[in-house]
């Protein structure tokens, strides 16, 4: 059953107006941000995590997922709006899909892989890693990757787990996604916040089985006395100063480290409606900058080169568990 508003979103693209750069046209090329990356495989991997404003982890004491059905879509909004500042930089992406949304959006999913983008799994109903045990998992993959790769026609190499919930209590999760044919995942934060995280975990990416072909490639950080700071993108992003969030990218492009960011499609609809029931933190951490959201985007794109996840991986060494910080 189609979410209400759906099919007027997939057959009409609903767009919005993407500020323009600060002199109006697409960043130069010999840019000296981009200088270091010349002949170098390291470069930033653009993802966007593909889940509705109601399915976020921040209302799932208020909206149940029985209840998604009664809420409007506004996914072709959104994505409108970030595949077209990809298309004008000409960069592709990697898009994290839920199964639930590949399933009721299959025609949006398919364009997105037919326009280059690498299209991978995040879970089939933005249920968080640590509160199943290893075959729960090992269901929510096998369901989601069938409904995404059903939409694509194209095989599921990448994973990442809702709000970033593999941590200590799930020591087994890198072994099932070996097991269900995985390549790579992108599903740990190496430090601590209120929602999700796993201290001591490495910063770079690295294979987290000793005999495994997996690739895990962690959350961006930045260590600063000490602390290692999220730095890759969500509500840190929209909170923080463009030019403070481009000088941490800047001084991983001078130390060569690998580096991401991800993003929501809701993040680019300050349109979108109003949670009932949520708080009053929720709902400020949720619309906080939305509609500034596109033009530092913009301008993120321009900075920095990006490019997909997958073809990121596959160009780079990685380094075994322990020895992520030997010499990137």
């Amino acid at each position: 059953m189609p979410l209400p508003g759906a099919t007027k979103g997939l057959e009409i693209r609903t767009r919005q107006t993407i500020p323009p750069n600060r002199k109006g046209e697409p960043a130069k090329q010999d840019d000296p941000v981009k200088a270091p990356f010349a002949g170098s495989p390291i470069r930033g991997a653009f993802t966007v995590d593909v889940e509705e404003y109601f399915q976020v982890g921040a209302f799932e004491r208020v909206v149940r997922r029985d209840a998604w059905e009664c809420y409007p879509s506004r996914l072709a909004t959104g994505l409108s709006v970030v595949t077209d500042l990809m298309d004008e930089a000409g960069v592709r992406a990697t898009f994290f899909v839920l199964g639930w949304v590949a399933e009721r959006h299959a025609p949006l999913i398919r364009r997105l892989a037919e326009s280059g983008h690498e299209i991978a799994c995040h879970g089939w109903d933005h249920r968080r890693v640590f509160r199943m045990n290893a075959e729960e998992f090992r269901a929510d993959l096998r369901r989601a990757r069938r409904a995404i790769e059903d939409a694509t026609g194209e095989r599921v190499q990448g994973y990442r787990a809702p709000s970033f919930s593999f941590d200590r209590r799930t020591p087994w999760a890198h072994a099932v996604l070996e097991e269900e044919g995985f390549a790579y995942s992108s599903s740990i934060f190496p430090g601590r916040t209120d929602h999700y995280g796993m201290p001591g975990a490495p910063r770079w990416p690295y294979r987290p089985l000793a005999d495994g072909r997996l690739r895990e490639f962690p959350i961006t950080t930045l260590e600063v006395f000490g602390h290692r700071l999220p730095w890759a993108g969500g509500g840190y992003f929209r909170l923080a100063p463009y030019r403070l969030y481009r000088a941490g990218y800047r001084r991983l492009v001078a130390a060569r480290r690998p580096f991401l960011f991800y993003c929501h499609p809701w993040e680019f609809d300050p349109d979108q409606p109003g949670i009932e029931g949520a708080d009053l933190k929720s709902r400020l951490r949720h619309r906080l900058n939305l509609s500034r959201m596109a033009a530092r985007v913009r301008r993120l794109i321009g900075d920095f080169p990006w490019g997909r996840m997958d073809e990121w991986l596959e160009s780079c060494a990685i380094r075994n568990k322990g020895r992520e910080d030997d010499g990137w």
